[in-house]
């Protein structure tokens, strides 16, 4: 978990961590059918998978660390990662052929960031997904869990701060004291970890040079081929045709996609936890 673990897309952090898009197409409701959901046509026998013990406890509890936030505990799905137990991308992984290239290549356009994990980790993980896809085609099919905010909480405060001050380079753009004043109370648990990751709903900025030579910049507010619009410093809509200026697009959510590289399982863990520690809001009176 790695700025913003799971986000991030609202789905971060990561991310995530395995975050968000394990599943191609997971249903969101209970399926009538779990062998069609998991890509096993109906009445075909179901291939069981066993793997030692010791094995799948040690991916259950990497799992827990990395990828819970989004996925559930159980691999059964949260609030907006999808059940891997009915992962059509699961059913056909073969010795994490496909499981491991997603762990460590990251989903971006999905939020997810990469994880650096062995093959021996890989193939903890694998166990511990697989056995727990073994277990729901043999149990009736629930409905999605939530994500516990203990899941959420295990990493280091201050060392978070010194990333975000310092290797993150997010105190860059962000201050603790002024966007970011009072975070953790206007977002919290999986929410704030989806915006430390992927912040999607940040607003981008824009720079507008006219034929003129006159420089205006201020918060994009529409943008195609043809338009390009901005909302100035005095509140006012300008817009012009994409034709006539030269514009430039600050958009914050490209440096965080960009971050999903560089994190380490421990920058993002740190990085939530330093988050939900922001509860002053701009103006307040800290607490004695």
């Amino acid at each position: 978990m790695k700025l913003l673990r799971s986000a991030l897309r609202r789905r971060v952090w990561l991310a995530a961590p395995l975050i968000l898009s394990l599943a191609n197409g997971a249903a969101q409701t209970p399926p009538q059918n779990p062998q069609a959901e998991t890509g096993v046509k109906p009445g075909a026998p179901v291939v069981v998978r066993s793997y030692p013990p010791e094995l799948v406890r040690s991916g259950r509890d990497l799992f827990r660390q990395d990828c819970s936030f989004c996925h559930g505990r159980d691999a059964g799905g949260g609030e907006s990662g999808p059940d891997l137990t009915r992962s059509k991308l699961v059913t056909e992984d073969v010795d994490g052929d496909k499981i491991g290239a997603v762990v460590r290549n990251g989903r971006p356009d999905k939020g997810m960031p990469r994880f650096d994990r062995s093959d021996q980790q890989i193939a903890s993980l694998v166990a511990f997904i697989h056995t727990q896809q073994n277990r729901a085609l043999t149990q009736k099919v629930g409905g999605r869990k939530g994500v516990d905010a203990s899941d959420l909480q295990t990493g280091n405060a201050e060392a978070g701060k010194r990333y975000f001050e310092g290797a993150g380079g997010c105190s860059t753009c962000h201050s603790p004291t002024g966007d970011l004043a009072g975070i953790a109370l206007r977002y919290r648990g999986l929410e704030l970890e989806q915006q430390m990751l992927y912040p999607e709903r940040a607003k981008s900025k824009v720079t507008v040079k006219a034929a003129s030579g006159q420089t205006i910049s201020g918060t994009l507010e529409y943008l195609d081929e043809f338009t390009v619009g901005l909302i100035d410093s005095s509140g006012w809509y300008r817009s012009w045709r994409t034709s006539d200026v030269q514009y430039k697009v600050d958009a914050p959510v490209n440096a965080h996609v960009e971050l999903f590289s560089k994190y380490t399982d421990a920058d993002i863990h740190n990085l939530m936890a330093y988050l939900q520690t922001l509860r002053q809001e701009p103006g307040s009176i800290p607490a004695p």
